[in-house]
């Protein structure tokens, strides 16, 4: 009997060809226009894409979930998936969007030019005063993933001074100027004018950055989140920018999030928001690197190899 891939994310029909001829031994059930049938979830053996916590309780024989996204955190509640069942995210298929939706962050802020264009709106030809250099600046980024160490190497070649933080510390890459584990992340943020999040939601990281900790932060610096919106408390991010501590922030993640309307954060002009919108649309520039990780983690499964980005469900980060 053949094993049963449910494809619960649109799939292109130019890449349905190398998915069919990868696995002409599986019976492969896109769900495009409509959900996944109950009989259809009771049968899937693999899932590719995000099912629901509800679909994903019918699935009695999944043994690999494989999501289209980088973050994970709701599959590893306990319970979610099926007993022994294999969870992949999709990280390595963001880095090059997200660090450079930083990158552009970094130099709107440090330069001022979203507050030149509220100018423009007012018709106001007026100097803002000075602006920053990337090539004289110090850079903490508080995640070296693929996101984080890809925005870390693009300002490195900016000439930036880059530091990183990261669980546990192994051999430094060159791109950084020196590498910290998390818990020492204090004995550097005060050196640095640009500190970016890129961190998955955990319990390790949730409300790091912390009133105490932003308190800590240089006089004067940015502070760019693109991973999750609660590693900061918001409250105490507007007070900094607010009273000038912080001279801004690029945020693509809020808490909580969607922002409420009433928010004071979105009428602080030195903060610069967007709606978790840093990965692109869905059809975008990312699709085809999704669908890359999709079949190679499938030819190592034919293969007996190791997936790529396989998340330990007990303690929430990869293997």
């Amino acid at each position: 009997m053949k094993k049963t891939l449910l494809v619960v994310m649109t799939f292109l029909p130019e890449f349905r060809a190398k998915l069919e001829a990868l696995a002409p031994e599986l019976d492969i059930v896109y769900c495009e226009k409509q959900p996944p049938s109950e009989e259809d979830l009771k049968r899937a053996s693999y899932i590719w894409g995000n099912p629901s916590e509800a679909q994903l309780s019918l699935c009695g024989r999944l043994e690999w979930l494989q999501l289209q996204t980088a973050g994970h955190d709701r599959y590893v509640k306990p319970g979610v998936l099926p007993n022994g069942a294999m969870l992949c995210n999709c990280s390595g298929a963001y880095g090059l969007a997200i660090s450079e939706f930083l990158l552009a962050h970094t130099l709107v802020l440090m330069r001022k030019l979203h507050l030149y264009r509220d100018l423009q709106h007012e018709r106001s030809w007026k100097h803002l005063g000075r602006i920053g250099i990337v090539a004289r600046s110090s850079v903490l980024v508080v995640g070296i993933g693929d996101i984080g160490a890809r925005y870390a190497q693009k300002m490195h070649a900016l000439g930036a001074k880059v530091f990183g933080i990261r669980r546990h510390v192994d051999k430094k890459p060159d791109y950084l100027d020196a590498l910290y584990r998390l818990d020492q992340i204090d004995d550097i943020l005060p050196q640095c004018d640009i500190v970016a999040l890129c961190l998955p939601n955990h319990p390790e990281t949730e409300g790091l950055f912390s009133r105490e900790r932003i308190a800590k932060m240089k006089q004067g610096a940015f502070l760019l989140n693109v991973g999750r919106g609660s590693a900061v408390d918001t409250e105490a991010l507007c007070d900094a920018l607010e009273s000038g501590a912080l001279a801004g922030a690029g945020l693509d993640v809020v808490d909580p999030e969607p922002l409420p309307e009433t928010h004071r954060l979105w009428k602080i002009k030195t903060a610069m928001i967007t709606p978790h919108c840093a990965g692109g649309d869905e059809f975008g520039e990312i699709y085809p690197s999704i669908i890359e990780v999709w079949c190679e983690n499938l030819r190592r499964l034919q293969a007996d190899e190791p997936l790529l980005n396989r998340v330990d469900t007990e303690t929430g980060y990869r293997v």
